[in-house]
Protein backbone atom coordinates (compact mmCIF):
# COMPACT_ATOMS: atom_id res chain seq x y z
CA UNK A 1 0.00 0.00 0.00
CA UNK A 2 1.39 3.38 -0.89
CA UNK A 3 0.31 7.03 -1.19
CA UNK A 4 0.91 10.07 0.79
CA UNK A 5 2.47 9.60 4.51
CA UNK A 6 1.36 11.46 7.09
CA UNK A 7 5.05 11.19 9.46
CA UNK A 8 7.97 8.72 10.03
CA UNK A 9 5.35 5.80 11.36
CA UNK A 10 5.04 3.76 8.19
CA UNK A 11 4.68 0.60 6.75
CA UNK A 12 7.05 -1.99 4.97
CA UNK A 13 6.05 -0.96 1.11
CA UNK A 14 7.00 2.43 2.02
CA UNK A 15 10.14 1.71 3.39
CA UNK A 16 11.02 0.10 0.25
CA UNK A 17 10.08 3.64 -1.67
CA UNK A 18 12.54 5.55 1.44
CA UNK A 19 15.20 2.66 0.55
CA UNK A 20 14.86 3.39 -3.20
CA UNK A 21 14.74 7.17 -2.90
CA UNK A 22 17.86 7.12 -0.87
CA UNK A 23 19.87 4.71 -3.39
CA UNK A 24 20.08 2.01 -0.08
CA UNK A 25 19.43 -0.41 -2.46
CA UNK A 26 22.22 -1.15 -5.17
CA UNK A 27 19.72 -2.42 -7.63
CA UNK A 28 16.25 -4.35 -7.82
CA UNK A 29 15.69 -8.11 -7.13
CA UNK A 30 13.25 -10.03 -9.16
CA UNK A 31 10.42 -9.52 -7.20
CA UNK A 32 6.44 -8.67 -7.92
CA UNK A 33 4.54 -6.25 -5.25
CA UNK A 34 0.50 -5.51 -6.05
CA UNK A 35 0.23 -1.84 -5.63
CA UNK A 36 -2.41 0.35 -4.56
CA UNK A 37 -3.02 3.84 -3.15
CA UNK A 38 -3.81 4.13 0.47
CA UNK A 39 -6.85 6.39 -0.37
CA UNK A 40 -8.08 3.94 -3.18
CA UNK A 41 -8.33 1.25 -0.13
CA UNK A 42 -10.01 3.92 2.10
CA UNK A 43 -12.43 4.65 -1.07
CA UNK A 44 -12.96 1.07 -1.48
CA UNK A 45 -14.11 0.23 1.97
CA UNK A 46 -16.35 2.75 2.20
CA UNK A 47 -18.12 1.59 -1.19
CA UNK A 48 -18.48 -2.14 -0.02
CA UNK A 49 -19.87 -0.68 3.22
CA UNK A 50 -22.33 0.59 1.36
CA UNK A 51 -23.04 -0.75 -1.92
CA UNK A 52 -25.91 -3.45 -1.48
CA UNK A 53 -23.99 -4.89 -4.22
CA UNK A 54 -20.80 -6.22 -2.18
CA UNK A 55 -22.76 -7.80 0.66
CA UNK A 56 -20.78 -11.23 1.26
CA UNK A 57 -18.25 -10.31 -1.73
CA UNK A 58 -14.39 -10.06 -1.14
CA UNK A 59 -12.69 -7.51 -3.64
CA UNK A 60 -8.66 -7.35 -4.29
CA UNK A 61 -7.52 -3.45 -3.50
CA UNK A 62 -4.73 -3.47 -6.06
CA UNK A 63 -4.33 -0.68 -8.65
CA UNK A 64 -3.46 -2.64 -11.57
CA UNK A 65 -1.27 -5.34 -12.19
CA UNK A 66 1.54 -6.68 -9.99
CA UNK A 67 4.69 -4.67 -10.59
CA UNK A 68 8.54 -5.59 -10.74
CA UNK A 69 10.56 -3.86 -8.18
CA UNK A 70 12.07 -2.84 -11.27
CA UNK A 71 8.84 -1.33 -12.29
CA UNK A 72 8.81 0.72 -9.25
CA UNK A 73 12.15 2.02 -9.78
CA UNK A 74 11.11 3.52 -13.34
CA UNK A 75 7.94 4.94 -12.14
CA UNK A 76 10.02 6.65 -9.62
CA UNK A 77 13.01 7.99 -11.90
CA UNK A 78 9.68 8.86 -14.42
CA UNK A 79 7.81 11.08 -12.06
CA UNK A 80 10.02 12.29 -10.19
CA UNK A 81 13.05 13.37 -12.75
CA UNK A 82 16.47 14.27 -10.81
CA UNK A 83 14.62 14.35 -6.92
CA UNK A 84 15.01 10.35 -8.17
CA UNK A 85 18.61 10.29 -8.53
CA UNK A 86 20.00 7.70 -6.27
CA UNK A 87 17.17 5.14 -7.22
CA UNK A 88 18.79 2.34 -9.27
CA UNK A 89 17.31 1.08 -12.75
CA UNK A 90 19.29 -2.08 -12.71
CA UNK A 91 17.91 -5.44 -12.01
CA UNK A 92 19.89 -7.70 -9.84
CA UNK A 93 20.50 -11.09 -11.20
CA UNK A 94 18.86 -13.69 -8.33
CA UNK A 95 22.65 -15.33 -7.54
CA UNK A 96 23.78 -12.15 -6.58
CA UNK A 97 20.51 -11.66 -4.46
CA UNK A 98 21.43 -15.04 -2.98
CA UNK A 99 24.65 -14.60 -2.29
CA UNK A 100 24.39 -11.15 -0.82
CA UNK A 101 21.46 -13.17 1.50
CA UNK A 102 24.49 -15.05 3.43
CA UNK A 103 25.26 -11.99 4.90
CA UNK A 104 22.26 -10.32 5.13
CA UNK A 105 19.16 -11.29 7.06
CA UNK A 106 16.91 -8.71 5.15
CA UNK A 107 17.90 -10.25 2.17
CA UNK A 108 17.57 -13.89 3.17
CA UNK A 109 13.83 -12.96 3.55
CA UNK A 110 13.11 -11.72 0.07
CA UNK A 111 14.72 -15.49 -1.07
CA UNK A 112 11.31 -17.50 -0.95
CA UNK A 113 9.67 -14.66 -3.13
CA UNK A 114 12.63 -13.73 -5.56
CA UNK A 115 11.45 -14.85 -8.96
CA UNK A 116 8.04 -15.55 -8.31
CA UNK A 117 5.70 -13.84 -10.47
CA UNK A 118 2.61 -13.01 -9.04
CA UNK A 119 -0.55 -10.95 -10.23
CA UNK A 120 -4.01 -9.98 -9.00
CA UNK A 121 -7.49 -7.98 -10.82
CA UNK A 122 -9.39 -5.09 -9.24
CA UNK A 123 -12.18 -6.49 -12.25
CA UNK A 124 -14.79 -7.37 -9.36
CA UNK A 125 -14.19 -3.74 -7.82
CA UNK A 126 -14.38 -1.64 -10.84
CA UNK A 127 -17.52 -4.24 -12.09
CA UNK A 128 -19.74 -4.52 -8.80
CA UNK A 129 -18.59 -0.90 -6.86
CA UNK A 130 -17.55 1.43 -9.78
CA UNK A 131 -14.57 1.84 -8.30
CA UNK A 132 -11.31 3.56 -10.00
CA UNK A 133 -8.00 3.24 -8.57
CA UNK A 134 -5.20 6.00 -9.30
CA UNK A 135 -2.46 4.15 -11.39
CA UNK A 136 0.18 2.13 -9.54
CA UNK A 137 2.80 4.61 -10.94
CA UNK A 138 1.01 7.82 -9.48
CA UNK A 139 0.71 6.29 -6.26
CA UNK A 140 4.44 5.87 -5.73
CA UNK A 141 5.10 9.19 -6.77
CA UNK A 142 2.67 10.68 -4.39
CA UNK A 143 4.33 8.69 -1.47
CA UNK A 144 7.91 10.19 -2.46
CA UNK A 145 6.95 13.17 -2.97
CA UNK A 146 5.21 13.41 0.62
CA UNK A 147 8.21 11.54 2.18
CA UNK A 148 10.51 14.63 0.58
CA UNK A 149 8.25 17.57 1.53
CA UNK A 150 8.22 16.01 5.36
CA UNK A 151 12.01 15.84 5.10
CA UNK A 152 11.97 11.90 5.72
CA UNK A 153 14.34 11.18 2.68
CA UNK A 154 18.38 11.61 2.79
CA UNK A 155 19.64 14.83 0.84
Amino acid sequence: MFGPVLGPDYSTSILLVQRLMDGAIPGCPRLWFGAVDVRDVADLHIRAMTDPAAKGERFLAVSGDFMTMLDMAKALKAGLGPAAAKVPTRELPDFMVRLVALFDPAAKQLLPELGKRKNGSNAKARRLLGWSPLSREESLVATARSMMELRLLKT
